[in-house]
């Protein structure tokens, strides 16, 4: 019997449809995009050379709990100095003369040690007053104690500074109110002024 039904064609060459493919050539590069500026001179992207911006509200460099130590042994060392420039200068008979420059150089030296390490923290310029008046204070105070000690070893009293500022305490803080007058006051105005001016100022 006869079929009516035309037979399957078949794809020319032979070829099977359900055969797989063979693979694309190599593909093509992607075109640069005109939005991306290249590195000039083919110089390779350095992200390092683009350090990233610091945040806000960034903590101040410096340490201030180590200034404020620093500052009290500098205000230690002013202090003696003091009492020994004080010491050297004072006559015989126990009078002395205040010079300022060594309440300026009280306040110098701590504001320096204050201000180089705790940075610029606003509350060291105020720690640099109170210490720089300390300083000048306890300066006097220990002068005072040395040229009375001197003073009583002529009289046959044998009396260390140390023991004058300790036992006898009161006695030298009388002495030092009784001393203490207007050139007193400039003198540790000076001081307190030196110590908050330069924690400011050699502040990093």
């Amino acid at each position: 019997m006869s079929s009516d039904f035309p037979p399957p064609q078949q794809p020319p060459g032979g070829q099977n449809p359900y055969a797989q493919q063979p693979p694309p050539g190599p593909q093509q590069p992607y075109a640069p995009s005109p939005y991306v500026t290249p590195p000039q001179g083919g110089a390779p992207f350095n992200a390092a050379a683009y350090a990233p911006p610091a945040p806000i509200g960034a903590p101040p460099r410096g340490n201030p709990g180590l200034a404020v130590v620093a500052g009290v042994a500098a205000m230690l060392v002013a202090a003696f100095a003091y009492a020994g420039i004080m010491r050297a200068m004072a006559k015989d008979d126990g009078h002395y003369t205040e010079v300022g420059y060594l309440a300026l150089a009280v306040g110098l030296l701590i504001g320096f040690a204050l201000g180089k390490i705790g940075g610029r923290n606003p509350v060291l310029p105020f720690v640099g007053i109170v210490l720089a008046l300390l300083g000048v204070f306890l300066g006097e105070m220990v002068g005072l104690s040395m040229i009375a000690s001197h003073y009583a070893s002529q009289a046959g009293l044998d009396i260390s500074w140390f023991s004058m500022l300790t036992d006898h305490g009161g006695d030298v803080f009388r002495q030092w109110k009784h001393d203490f007058d207007a050139k007193s006051f400039f003198f540790l105005a000076i001081a307190g002024l030196e110590g908050f001016v330069v924690t400011r100022r050699v502040a990093n």
